[in-house]
């Protein structure tokens, strides 16, 4: 079966960057850019007109920046589409705010067209998050300065354990339910129980909390 476009709003203060990325993205069949924005209260405008299935936005720009960008559309009724976030630095600390606000992934900008472009592919078509060592490892400092467990940890079941912890690697549910030897839809059950136990509206917030906590030990 072939799939539709996958559609894509561009929103970075710099017109070159945006053109570099379009350039990039239109080169490719299945991708099509259905807008752009050069500040943080466009994209939000942009996103809420044109319902993208991918924004890839700056986490620092004019008016408002992309983590209040990204609160502002995920907060927006409605289908959302699903935000990465893209900076210079790989020690950005407000990627990490633009993740806590649901972004469900993270892109240098210098990362390669290849790697962009499966990325994009891999966030439209799939429930999994896009979270780089670099991230992990901010997550891992606010654990150190927030040493207690949190009030949930005790409330997850064993199983529920586990499933965060694949979720927050990265894991699809297919790939959970594969690895747990259970049906995709046990893993469904299980996402929503430790999204309501740990207070998070979606995955994204679920991995990010997990982090914070220390509950999932960061990669080396």
């Amino acid at each position: 079966m072939t799939h539709p476009p996958i559609s894509i709003v561009l929103a970075d203060d710099e017109r070159m960057v945006r053109t570099a990325l379009r350039a990039i993205l239109c080169a490719e069949e299945d991708l099509r850019i259905t807008g752009e924005a050069a500040t943080g209260a466009e994209a939000v405008s942009l996103v809420r007109a044109v319902r993208p299935d991918i924004v890839l936005m700056d986490v620092r720009m004019p008016d408002i920046d992309g983590i209040r960008a990204t609160e502002q559309i995920l907060a927006t009724p409605g289908e959302r589409p699903r935000i990465i976030v893209l900076t210079t630095f790989e020690n950005d600390s407000h990627v990490f705010g633009a993740l806590r606000a649901g972004a469900a992934g993270f892109l240098l900008k210098r990362t390669d067209a290849p790697t962009l472009v499966q990325a994009v592919r891999l966030l439209a078509r799939s429930d999994t998050l896009l979270f780089p060592s670099a991230v992990r490892a901010l997550a891992a400092q606010h654990a150190r300065a927030h040493p207690a467990p949190p009030p949930w940890a005790a409330r997850l079941t064993e199983r529920e354990a586990d499933v965060l912890r694949l979720l927050a690697t990265g894991f699809t549910n297919a790939e959970i339910a594969a690895r747990l030897l259970v049906a995709p839809a046990t893993v469904k059950t299980h996402v929503a129980s430790l999204l309501a136990k740990t207070g998070s509206r979606d995955r994204t917030q679920a991995a990010v909390r997990a982090y914070e906590a220390g509950f999932v030990p960061p990669e080396p």
